[in-house]
């Protein structure tokens, strides 16, 4: 059984004491695939040093996050995309990329530039995209469809939406990044999950942030990707074994690794 988390945080520094320990512990746990989203220019050496570290294990993406567009947008995605052209052989996706409409909105067209710029590199480069889209799925749908012109395809990671936008992002040939939030009481994404075929799901951590019940509110780590799948399991009704197959297998045709 092969485990993949699609979206891990695990260069950051809340793992400098304990990282190798905790990617033991995952791999002994059969979670042997990690995919590292980038946020913006000072997470880059660190994302690439781990990628060296594990390079069975761990894989790359390059991105300039949301939250990370300022008023220095314009110089931070000269320097991301000098990165992505210079590793593009190590590099797996473009990400994490997109709108955050929740933490602050004072650049949201900047945002919005941001985003597709760096989708036309996804397109250019025949990479897939990984979607941040905190309270901006409708946003987010909206600007792929009218970027129809673009190859696009790739993941909306930490999906948290209703039944209807997760049809959408599918018909849009997107896939749905299932983490922590499913495990929530109140989330209602496990009616959400209930009703989408597993071969549009892939899991994800989002490590450190995001940890699912019962560690909810704590650190997330990556054994807890486990967790995520025995939930996606029980509101199946399928075992363990199948959802890592599928979701797994969805991550290869994704990342194609």
């Amino acid at each position: 059984m092969i485990l993949t988390d699609t979206h891990t945080h695990l260069y950051l520094e809340d793992f400098d004491s304990d990282r190798d320990a905790l990617m033991q512990q995952a791999l002994a746990q059969d979670i042997q695939r990690f995919f590292l989203p980038n946020i913006d220019t000072t997470s880059v050496d660190s994302l690439l040093s781990l990628t060296q570290k594990y390079p069975a294990n761990c894989f790359a993406m390059m991105g300039l996050h949301p939250c990370s567009v300022k008023e220095n947008y314009a110089e931070e995605l000269s320097k991301i995309n000098e990165t992505l052209n210079l590793k593009r052989e190590s590099i797996y996706a473009v990400g994490e990329i997109g709108m955050d409409l929740y933490w602050d909105k004072t650049f949201v067209k900047e945002q919005e530039i941001t985003f597709i710029t760096q989708c036309h590199w996804a397109d250019e480069m025949n990479l897939p995209i990984v979607i941040h889209s905190r309270n901006s799925t409708d946003e987010l749908i909206a600007i792929i469809k009218n970027q129809d012109h673009l190859q696009l395809k790739g993941i909306f990671h930490c999906f948290s939406g209703n039944l209807q936008q997760a049809k959408e992002v599918i018909d849009l040939g997107f896939y749905l990044g299932i983490g922590g939030v499913v495990t929530f009481k109140n989330s209602g994404l496990d009616k959400v999950v209930e009703q989408i075929d597993l071969k549009h799901l892939v899991l994800e951590t989002d490590a450190p942030y995001l940890a699912p019940a019962p560690h909810r509110g704590k650190r997330n780590i990556p054994e807890y990707l486990k967790l995520v799948a025995e939930k996606i399991a029980a509101i199946k009704n399928i075992t363990l074994e199948d959802v890592a197959s599928v979701t797994t297998e969805n991550s290869k045709k994704i990342f194609g690794v």
